[in-house]
C-alpha cells in the first residue's frame, strides 16, 4: 500500500431523478479516483419491478446511461472508476445498455455485476420459512412485487480486484458503493471494523449528493449559488480519516454544518448503525473546518456485523389517489373542508350502491392553514388554499370513481374552486414495505465479470448482539439559570428523513455551551408532544457526544412511510424544520447572543 495515499470519491446522484449536472461536473473539476451513484429506494424496487413485467429489458436506473454516455470517452481516459446500484433487478441489462453507449463512443469498458440481492424468484422458500415483518410479526403477503436483501461492499471490492473499470450493482446499501472502494485500494479486511465503519461514515455523507454541500441545510441563507450547487467528493486516507469538500468554483458550502446535519441523517442508534459488513458506533466522530468548504472527520469505531441481512419486500395493498385543487376567497379554508367532507360522503354512498367497500383511508389537507404543524399551527383566515384529498381503496374502480365526481365541486358545491393541479387525477397502485432479517448464509452473492463467476465467502462472526449501552453526554452543572426562551433554530442545526415507517431528527449544537439547555429541554417526552399529531409510537433519544448533537427517532409517524403514507410529508422530510421553531429556555446572555 502506498504511504501517504489518497484516494477520492465523488457521488453524482442521491436518487433516481437526481441532476444530469452532477457527473460532468465531478469527471472534469473534481479531480476523483472513483465517481459513484446511488439511485435506488424501496419504492424504486417496485417501480423497476414493474417496468421488467412490461418489458424484459427495463428494470435498471435509466438515468444512469444517460448520465454516464456522454461521460465515458472522458472517464476512461482519466482513469475514473464508476460504481452505482443503477442495476435494480435487472443488472444485466443495464450493463448492456452501457456497453451499447460505449460501442457508439469507441470506449472499451470491462464491467461487472454483482447480483444475489434479488429473492423474488425465492418468494415461495422465504413464505414457507416463514419469515415475519420486522414492526408488525406479519408473515409475507402472496402479491408481493419485489424482494431485495441490502448487500455490503465486498462484491464491489472483488469486482475492483478482478479489473473492472466499472461495477454495477442491485441492491445495496448506499454506502457501500463508497466502502467497496476504499476496501480494494487500502487493502482493508472484513475483520478491520474500524476502518470499516470509518468508510461506511464516508460514503453515507455522501451519499445523498448535495444534502452535505449546502442543501436541505438549516442555514440555507448563507449557501451560494443552488444553480450550480457542487456535488461531494470525500478524500480518504488509509487509516480511515477523509476529508469533505466538492469541486472549486461552484455553488453550495461545505461546514461543520453541512456535514454534521448529513451525518445524523436517516442513521437511527449512533451507537448501532447496522450494516451489513459492520455495526457503526459514530457517538464519538469528530468534525473539523480546516479550510474553504473542506470538513475533516474521524473517529468512527466499528464492531462485528450480525450474521444476517436485511431484507425489504415491497407488496400491493389496493390502489391510492391523490387530489389537489386550488380554492380562493372568503373563508377559503372552511368552504375546502366542508367541500372534501361532502365528496367523501357522496362518493361512499355510490360505493354502496355498487355493493363496494368504503374506502381503507382517507386524508384531508388544507395547506396553507399550516396543516402539517397538528396542534402547533398559528391559525390564519387564509384566503387561497390547497385543497389536498388523499383515499386508498380495495378497488381501482371505486377511486376511479372518486376521480370523475370531484369535478362536480368546481360547479356544484362551495364557490372560489379555481384549478385541479395536473387535470382529473390518476388512480395508481398503494406499494407497502415488507421488511425482514434472513441469515447470510441463505443468500449468494456473485461477481460476473469477463464472462466468469466469483462467488463471494460469507464471514461468519461470534455474535449476533450488537446492543450496546448509550454514551451519555457529561455535561457540567454550572450553568446558568434559565430566564428567557428562544426559538431551537437560533441554538442549533437540525435535519430530519425517514427510517420506514419511523421519522429521524438530529440536532446539532451551533456552540458548546448550548447543548445543556437543548439537552434539558428537547426531552424524548416534550418531543412526542410537539409531533402528537403524527407520533403514533415512542420517542428515543441519543446523545452523540463527538458532535454535540441529539439525534431523536420517532416510532410510527410517517402513516405506513413512503408509498404507503397519505401524509403530506410521508418521509419526515420537513420535521426537523418544525421543531426548529420550538423554544428553548435560557439565560439572557445566550438569548443576547443569538440575535447578532
Amino acid at each position: 500500500m502506498e504511504k501517504n495515499k489518497i484516494v477520492k470519491i465523488g457521488c453524482a446522484s442521491a436518487f433516481w431523478g437526481d441532476t444530469s449536472s452532477a457527473a460532468p461536473q465531478l469527471v472534469y473539476s473534481g479531480n476523483i479516483d472513483y465517481l459513484v451513484f446511488d439511485y435506488l429506494a424501496e419504492v424504486t424496487m417496485s417501480i423497476l419491478a414493474g417496468a421488467k413485467l412490461k418489458n424484459t429489458d427495463m428494470g435498471y436506473a435509466t438515468d444512469f446511461v444517460k448520465h454516464m454516455s456522454p461521460l465515458l470517452s472522458e472517464v476512461k481516459k482519466r482513469g475514473i472508476k464508476i460504481i452505482s446500484n443503477a442495476g435494480g433487478i435487472n443488472p444485466e441489462a443495464c450493463r448492456a445498455a452501457v456497453i451499447e453507449e460505449a460501442k457508439k463512443a469507441g470506449v472499451e469498458l470491462n464491467i461487472a455485476l454483482v447480483k444475489g440481492d434479488n429473492l423474488v424468484d425465492k418468494k415461495k422458500q422465504l413464505q414457507a420459512l416463514p419469515v415475519t415483518e420486522l414492526e408488525t410479526g406479519q408473515t409475507m403477503p402472496d402479491n408481493v412485487t419485489s424482494i431485495n436483501a441490502y448487500l455490503g461492499a465486498g462484491g464491489i471490492r472483488r469486482a475492483l480486484e478482478e479489473g473492472a473499470d466499472m461495477v454495477i450493482t442491485g441492491r445495496c446499501v448506499d454506502s457501500a458503493v463508497v466502502l467497496g472502494p476504499l476496501m480494494y485500494e487500502f487493502g482493508w479486511t472484513a475483520q478491520d471494523y474500524n476502518l470499516l465503519a470509518a468508510g461506511s461514515l464516508a460514503g453515507h455523507i455522501i451519499e445523498c449528493g448535495a444534502q452535505c454541500t449546502g442543501g436541505n441545510f438549516t442555514d440555507w441563507h448563507l449557501v451560494e449559488n443552488f444553480d450550480d450547487m457542487g456535488f461531494p467528493i470525500v478524500e480518504v486516507e488509509s487509516n480511515g480519516n477523509f476529508i469533505v469538500t466538492k469541486p472549486n468554483g461552484t455553488g453550495g458550502i461545505v461546514s461543520f454544518g453541512s456535514v454534521s446535519e448529513q451525518f445524523l441523517y436517516e442513521i437511527g442508534d449512533p451507537q448501532n448503525y447496522i450494516l451489513p459488513d459492520v455495526s457503526c458506533d459514530f457517538t464519538n466522530v469528530t468534525m473539523k473546518e480546516i479550510g474553504n468548504d473542506q470538513v475533516f472527520v474521524s473517529g468512527a469505531r466499528g464492531k462485528p456485523p450480525s450474521n444476517t441481512y436485511k431484507v425489504s419486500a415491497t407488496y400491493l395493498m389496493g390502489y391510492r389517489i391523490s387530489i389537489a385543487v386550488i380554492i380562493v376567497g372568503i373563508n377559503a379554508a372552511k368552504k375546502a373542508k366542508v367541500s372534501a367532507e361532502a365528496i367523501i360522503k357522496k362518493t361512499e354512498r355510490m360505493f354502496s350502491d355498487n355493493d363496494w367497500s368504503n374506502y381503507t383511508d382517507t386524508k384531508i389537507s388544507i395547506i396553507g392553514t399550516e396543516a402539517t404543524y397538528g396542534d402547533n399551527a398559528r391559525h390564519t383566515q387564509p384566503r387561497e388554499v390547497l385543497l389536498r384529498i388523499m383515499a386508498t381503496h380495495e378497488q381501482k374502480e371505486a377511486l376511479i370513481l372518486l376521480s370523475r365526481e370531484i369535478a362536480q365541486a368546481l360547479t356544484g358545491m362551495t364557490p372560489g374552486f379555481t384549478n385541479m393541479l395536473g387535470g382529473r387525477p390518476p388512480v395508481s397502485p398503494s406499494i407497502r414495505l415488507f421488511s425482514f432479517f434472513l441469515p447470510k448464509e441463505n443468500i449468494r452473492t456473485t461477481v460476473n465479470f469477463n464472462e466468469k463467476q466469483f462467488e463471494l465467502e460469507i464471514w461468519k462472526t461470534k455474535s449476533n448482539n450488537v446492543n450496546s449501552k448509550n454514551t451519555i453526554f457529561e455535561l457540567s452543572d454550572n450553568i446558568d439559570t434559565p430566564d428567557t426562551e428562544v426559538s431551537l433554530i437560533n441554538l442549533a442545526y437540525a435535519r430530519s428523513g425517514d427510517k420506514g415507517d419511523h421519522a429521524n431528527i438530529g440536532v446539532i449544537a451551533r456552540k458548546p455551551e448550548y447543548l445543556p439547555y437543548i439537552r434539558d429541554s428537547l426531552t424524548p417526552k416534550r418531543v412526542a408532544k410537539y409531533f402528537s399529531h403524527v407520533v403514533k409510537g415512542e420517542v428515543e433519544r441519543w446523545d452523540v457526544p463527538g458532535i454535540g448533537a441529539l439525534n431523536f427517532l420517532l416510532r410510527n409517524s410517517l402513516g405506513g412511510g413512503g408509498m404507503a403514507s397519505l401524509n403530506i410529508d410521508p418521509q419526515g422530510k420537513a420535521y426537523a424544520q418544525q421543531l426548529l421553531d420550538i423554544m428553548i429556555p435560557v439565560p439572557h446572555k445566550i438569548a443576547e447572543e443569538t440575535k447578532k
